[in-house]
């Protein structure tokens, strides 16, 4: 995924003054903070751990507990450690698939204590979760990335944030406001784009989101734009009418540039469990989804989502909200994750 942001050859410009923060979606324009919080020492890792603690406390401090007390390992230990890595929103189908390779270990006796089952299922968490991110297509310009998700899930700020690691890489960036819909979609997307100093193409609220599409990636090319991201709406009046809206808007990208949109990030809510795997279900199944960005994963104890997420739908993690400034939307790491959710 980091390839994404490779730096390019040619120098980039500098980018504006100051880091935009993270606002929730529905939140008026002036609520939108200027200053990041301050960051918490320690580097990557030790912040990816302080701030999945809610996650950490639900699911390694729960194994602990149970591994405490088991003397050793049998059939009777596996249900009950299916029923805890279920609750702790892990999912039926994921949890019975990560434990089907252990229970046969443990019934060769190649498992023989609590803490050779827990590297196992660490172990089975990472190979769950590593799954390689698609590059970015060679010789494609403008690369266009359609970003979905219900509304109030960070879209808006997760496309500020991604945009602004694209300029960082050196990367000119188009912004396309898509979500016609909501009265403040457009409004919200404009401030970001002044604040980060890219293009912006838009039209007023009601307005037809295909055409937007057209229109910016029409003004992409002539620009010499190297990547677009396009915003899209997050409710209509009914399921059915937001997913026909979205393969109309694919459609639309397709036409004015062949082959687009390239990459389809899907944005999902950390907060809402299992709730977030049939969300991405339901888009996955309409629109194809190529990668997911979890965020808001810093105040949640229903982290685990994310392997069922990823496993089921058997598409990458891309990021991870670990907070609200710029930095503390992460390249996901299954290592450092599982690591993180797994020792107490």
């Amino acid at each position: 995924m980091l390839d994404w942001f490779r730096r390019l050859k040619r120098p980039a410009e500098k980018p504006p003054e100051g880091r935009p923060s993270a606002a929730a979606e529905d939140a008026p324009p002036e609520a939108i903070a200027e200053d990041a919080p301050p960051q918490e020492a320690g580097g990557f890792l030790a912040r990816f751990r302080n701030r999945l603690s809610s996650t950490r406390e639900r699911l390694a401090g729960r194994l602990e507990s149970f591994l405490s007390q088991v003397r050793s390992l049998d059939e009777s230990v596996l249900d009950e450690l299916e029923e805890l890595l279920i609750t702790a929103d892990l999912g039926v189908k994921t949890t019975g698939d990560m434990l089907l390779k252990i229970r046969g270990q443990v019934a060769k006796r190649e498992l023989k204590d609590p803490e050779a089952l827990k590297a196992a299922l660490k172990t089975r968490l990472i190979e769950m979760l590593d799954r390689p991110a698609p590059g970015l297509p060679p010789g494609v310009k403008p690369v266009v990335f359609l970003v979905v998700g219900i509304n109030g899930v960070g879209k808006t700020t997760t496309i500020a944030k991604l945009a602004r690691r694209f300029q960082e890489s050196g990367r000119s960036v188009l912004l396309a406001a898509g979500d016609t819909f909501r009265a403040a979609a457009v409004e919200q997307l404009t401030i970001w784009a002044e604040r980060l100093g890219t293009d912006l193409v838009a039209q007023p609220t009601g307005a037809d989101p295909s055409a937007v599409v057209f229109d910016a990636l029409t003004a992409a090319r002539a620009r010499g734009a190297d990547v677009v991201l396009i915003d899209t709406a997050g409710r209509l009046h009914t399921k059915v009418n937001l997913m026909d809206e979205l393969k109309k808007m694919k459609r639309a990208a397709d036409k004015a540039l062949p082959g687009a949109p390239h990459h389809t990030i899907l944005v999902l809510d950390g907060n809402t469990g299992q709730n977030a795997l049939r969300q991405a279900q339901t888009f996955h199944e309409a629109v194809g989804v190529d990668s997911a960005v979890i965020t808001k994963l810093d105040g949640t104890a229903r982290g685990g989502s994310i392997v069922s997420i990823s496993h089921e739908l058997e598409i990458p993690i891309a990021f991870v909200g670990l907070g609200e400034s710029y930095e503390d939307l992460q390249p996901f790491d299954p290592r450092a994750f599982a690591e993180a959710v797994l020792n107490p």
